[in-house]
């Protein structure tokens, strides 16, 4: 039986602002994601980028899938040696396998993007959500805080932060790294959850469900989140790929990971003085971190381009 205080988009009849809507086989009107999908499915980016996300967060999860080789299993017998039997990418200055260490550098990279983005995500969600729905001075102040944190030199901030956290020598500085771009990444995503928010709340579904007795809580988490969460979603995909250069950029600087932990990050600040001698052990680890950062980008730009009404 359906909750007679919930009324979505989703839900209600008729055409939507930008149009007629189509149709499924049944009749009756699709909702925006089932829009979505059909044109997702027709679209050559979202596929490309879904396979290379999919192959990555495989390899991240089943690295042993890959390569069957220990990325720390080092002999300097084979240093900077060439591709060999399972070595497709040759041995670095320490002689380990390069593959291998490139194919479980996603682990630590994605992870800590991950939980970096699931950070950024709440913080964003809780103030744009205030801050949108609110309105007035509660909007006033959050929306110059979230000017007050984008006024902050994002490498530079980023930099301090991560050293100031990491300070403990037996720390792998992954938890530094997760916090640093969670508190500092989240203001794209509160901008435009505030902007979602504001638009969604003065729709007639909203009305509706407020005549009926609906309290700010219902409204903001039962009518108004569902019907604005797709454009944070998308930001959200982005982000998570921003997050992964971030990851492997602090890395790269010396404030990232570090002690045993194997990064993409890590494999490109190692190799770089040895780029001359030897270019694998570089060039490697950056096409795959390069791949992997443009396909997250693809894959939200082409999830926005699907959930945009005004390309219709």
């Amino acid at each position: 039986m359906s909750d007679p205080h919930t009324v979505t988009m989703a839900e209600a009849p008729g055409p939507t602002p930008d149009g007629p809507r189509r149709r499924d086989r049944t009749g009756r009107p699709r909702s925006l994601a089932g829009d979505a999908w059909l044109d997702l499915r027709a679209s050559k980016v979202f596929w490309i980028a879904a396979v290379l996300v999919a192959l990555v967060l495989l390899m991240a999860a089943w690295p042993s899938l890959f390569t069957s080789a220990d990325p720390s299993d080092c002999l300097l017998a084979r240093k900077n040696a060439g591709a060999s039997g399972g070595a497709i990418f040759g041995y670095d200055f320490q002689g380990c396998d390069v593959f291998s260490r490139t194919v479980h550098g996603a682990r630590d990279s994605v992870v800590v993007a991950l939980v970096a983005t699931l950070i950024a995500g709440v913080i964003g969600l809780l103030v744009g959500l205030a801050a949108g729905y609110a309105g007035g001075w509660v909007d006033a102040l959050l929306s110059r805080f979230i000017d007050v944190m984008l006024g902050i030199p994002l490498l530079l901030g980023a930099i301090v932060l991560a050293r100031r956290l990491s300070a403990d020598p037996e720390s792998d500085g992954a938890l530094a790294v997760m916090i640093t771009l969670g508190v500092l990444g989240w203001t794209t995503a509160a901008r435009v959850m505030r902007s979602a928010v504001i638009s969604a709340k003065g729709q007639d579904y909203v009305a509706a469900a407020r005549m009926l007795g609906a309290g700010p809580g219902r409204l903001m988490f039962r009518h108004i989140l569902p019907n604005s969460i797709s454009p944070f979603i998308v930001v959200l995909t982005i982000l998570l790929g921003v997050n992964i250069a971030g990851e492997a950029t602090l890395s790269y600087l010396g404030v990232g990971l570090k002690g045993d932990a194997i990064s993409w990050g890590i494999s490109i600040q190692e190799a770089g003085p040895y780029a001359r001698t030897a270019a694998a052990p570089l060039v490697w680890p950056s096409v795959f971190l390069a791949a992997t950062v443009l396909a997250f980008i693809m894959l939200g730009d082409a999830v926005r381009d699907a959930f945009d009404p005004k390309l219709r």
